[in-house]
């Protein structure tokens, strides 16, 4: 519908703005050198050292590169692998709501039961309700942390709730998906990675298109422990094999010159300066702790449904946004919709301009 209506489309979540040169210059040089064939399954042994410096760099872990470490044609597709492993017919995979919608497909695939437990209004988890959904059929959770689509983050109450659970629950993984992991705010994101009771049994989700604005690469990356690991590049063999080359000699020298650490600012400055954008508009602004999307409430302006009133969005203002009860399975509609940030600044000030004339 944007492209139909030539809206401007912050509804889907990748950057509109230049990637840095220094990277595009990479690639330019490694066109012309022998880099375009297959690169071992696991990825490219330089790439997954420098992840297992930047992890120790950034949570203080010390993994092992060539057996914890997986290369993954973009998060979703670790998702999908890490899920069609582990799972097994009839386990029971819970899934917290609004969740990213390429969780439930695979569990599905692998003849699993999701179940989706929502999270409270103010999308703070409920261990109560989640550990209530747990049985002796649960085979994993899933935690997306910081989280889309409402940008929360867990804090360390949520992960002491967590490792209560896995204690009664012995056979039960998480799965952590923490693309967004460098895109935080005021409060510092809390990685697994840092929980020492989880290691063993939990698999980490991470993405390069997500850090460096670049999510066409579709390069990301697992760290999981080794036994289940194993089993994990059972399926990535089949899937993929091995992951683009040249993007991933490309990543491994761009580690050598960018820091981590400039993400988060980075971020923050776009989301104060469209929150600030917004700020006489008749949309009220919701906390975002983390990732590159704002989510408003637009219940002051109307009381139609969160579909319909983004649709209208598109052909009267021309504006693209995600309705908010798309996240969940009931389609529940808090008239909440979601904004993607990372867009240039003449974007996010033509798109303020006309959502303040609502």
């Amino acid at each position: 519908m944007a492209t139909e209506h030539n809206a401007i489309n912050l509804s889907q979540g990748f950057p509109n703005f230049p990637v840095d040169k220094q990277l595009t210059e990479i690639i330019a040089r490694l066109s012309k050198e022998n880099v375009h064939q297959y690169l071992p399954m696991s990825g490219y042994p330089p790439l997954l050292s420098k992840i297992a410096e930047l992890v120790k760099n950034s949570y203080g872990r010390t993994i092992q590169p060539e057996t914890e470490i997986l290369i993954t044609a973009g998060a979703t597709q670790g998702i999908f692998t890490t899920i069609l492993a582990l799972i097994d017919t009839n386990d029971e995979v819970l899934i917290l709501d609004p969740s990213y919608d390429s969780y439930e497909a695979p569990v599905l695939l692998s003849k699993a039961k999701p179940v989706r437990v929502a999270l409270n209004d103010d999308y703070t988890p409920n261990w109560e309700h989640i550990e209530n959904a747990c049985s002796t059929k649960t085979k994993m959770i899933i935690i997306n942390n910081p989280h889309n689509p409402t940008g929360k983050i867990l804090k360390k109450s949520d992960f002491e709730a967590l490792e209560i659970i896995l204690k009664k629950h012995p056979s039960l993984y998480i799965l952590s998906d923490e693309v967004y992991e460098y895109i935080h705010f005021e409060e510092k994101h809390i990685s697994a990675h840092t929980r020492e009771q989880l290691l063993n049994r939990c698999i980490m989700v991470s993405s390069f298109g997500k850090s460096f604005h670049i999510t066409g690469w579709k390069v990301g990356y697992l760290v999981a422990p080794e036994h289940l690991m194993i089993e994990i590049k059972k399926v990535h063999q089949f899937m993929v094999f091995s992951v683009n080359s040249i993007c991933q000699v490309a990543i491994s020298e761009y580690l050598d010159l960018v820091s981590v650490a400039e993400i988060g600012s980075f971020y923050q400055e776009k989301r104060d300066y469209f929150r600030n954008l917004l700020k006489e508009s008749r949309f009220k602004l919701m906390p975002c702790e983390g990732t590159y999307f704002q989510v408003v409430s637009y219940a002051t302006i109307s009381d139609e449904n969160d579909v319909d009133f983004c649709k209208r969005l598109i052909v009267e203002y021309g504006v693209a946004a995600i309705p908010i009860s798309t996240f969940y399975t009931n389609k529940k509609d808090h008239k909440l919709i979601r904004f993607c940030f990372a867009k240039d600044n003449k974007t996010l000030e033509e798109a303020a301009k006309r959502l303040c004339s609502i």
